[in-house]
């Protein structure tokens, strides 16, 4: 599997997280490597979502909400998973061992869940959430 950091990740966790998946056979890229920074979130949906195979990890739930933004991911067919609210309050370290801790499940579900979009709790306990209008 592939799986696409946005900018809203940290391009240095992705490559963290990318050697650790390498033994599975999976690959973790970051925006800044695939794209320019600044390229729009229109622009990577649609690119990602001709290549096919890319799975989302992002911070942004805007992405989803967007209405441009929101239909494209929607029809592009790619799998995503959106960090809940509660992310956002972790600090670096903590923010990569929660990510660590999930990363099995994220995977798995990814495989098992094309096209459908979730939500990943804050909590280290829980289950993966499936977000309204990705079925």
């Amino acid at each position: 599997m592939k799986f696409f950091f946005d900018n809203n990740l940290s391009k240095h966790l992705a490559h963290a997280m990318n050697l650790l998946c390498e033994s599975d056979g999976d690959q973790v890229v970051a925006l800044r490597d695939k794209f320019p920074q600044d390229a729009t979130d229109l622009k990577w949906i649609t690119d990602l979502g001709m290549e096919r195979d890319w799975v989302i990890v992002s911070v942004d739930h805007g992405l989803f909400r967007k209405e441009l933004e929101g239909v494209a991911l929607r029809r592009s067919g790619l799998t995503a998973f959106f960090l809940a609210k509660g992310w956002g309050n972790k600090k670096f370290w903590e923010f990569a061992y929660s990510l660590m801790r999930w990363w099995p499940e994220i995977a798995s579900a990814a495989k098992t869940n094309k096209g459908r979009i979730f939500e990943v709790p804050a909590r280290l306990t829980g289950k993966l959430k499936p977000l309204a209008g990705s079925e």
